[in-house]
């Protein structure tokens, strides 16, 4: 027979039920507000990744006189192209990033904006949006 004090030693079904349902409620109420901070830690990566980008074309633009076509593209970062003897590249430490939603960023030159136009088309991927899905690009000001 079993002795009283061990029958009282561990966790009735009901009290790991109660326990269960405040995780949970707790999960609820938390989760929605660090999915916001997310979305906005990835806006502001963008945001800091298009001014490294922007740099690192600037100092191309310093050593061949002039910016990457858009044919040659971002890429002119990270490899000479041909018939570029003034390049001193490659100008990215650490390769060509993708965009925090896993996209690559889109660049025109001439620009529209400027001498030339980068950006990203944030979350959804489509021009325009709000919140998340704001476009970021090196001509706007910062969402």
């Amino acid at each position: 027979m079993m002795r009283k004090d061990q029958r009282e030693a561990g966790f009735t079904l009901i009290e790991l039920m109660i326990v269960l349902f405040i995780l949970g409620l707790l999960a609820a109420l938390v989760a929605p507000r660090l999915m916001g901070r997310v979305g906005k830690a990835k806006q502001k990566a963008a945001q800091a990744q298009i001014q490294m980008l922007s740099t690192a074309l600037d100092l191309f633009h310093l050593d061949v006189g002039r910016y990457p076509n858009s044919e040659e593209g971002l890429k002119a970062l990270v490899q000479k192209p041909e018939n570029l003897p003034q390049w001193s590249g490659p100008y990215l430490d650490k390769g060509l990033p993708k965009d925090p939603w896993g996209r690559d960023y889109m660049y025109k030159f001439p620009g529209e904006h400027g001498a030339y136009d980068l950006s990203t088309l944030g979350a959804d991927g489509a021009p325009g949006g709000e919140g998340e899905n704001t476009d970021i690009s090196n001509y706007q000001a910062s969402p």
